[in-house]
């Protein structure tokens, strides 16, 4: 699938947030993308691929993080806000 095909694709199913980041890796902005590779990024597994495989084009080094990684990354975060609150 081109880009030009992808794009009317994520359009059409109005995944705007998609498209930005496209057009942000395509811009220079975007080179790093954490993703729970249980999850992916989409539910769509083929649109998923299409849309790794397109970004990984343009430069974006994709990032796998385990489920346990992402829960330890949210509880990192919670510790730090309620450290915030004490203050």
């Amino acid at each position: 699938m081109t880009r030009d095909e992808l794009v009317a694709v994520l359009e059409k199913k109005r995944m705007t947030e998609i498209i930005e980041l496209i057009e942000d890796a395509e811009q220079g902005e975007l080179e790093e993308l954490e993703l729970v590779e249980s999850l992916g990024l989409l539910m769509d597994q083929e649109l998923n691929k299409e849309v790794l495989s397109l970004l990984e084009s343009l430069g974006v080094t994709i990032i796998y993080l385990s489920g346990d990684e992402e829960d330890e990354d949210e509880e990192d975060e919670d510790e730090e806000d309620d450290e915030d609150d004490d203050n």
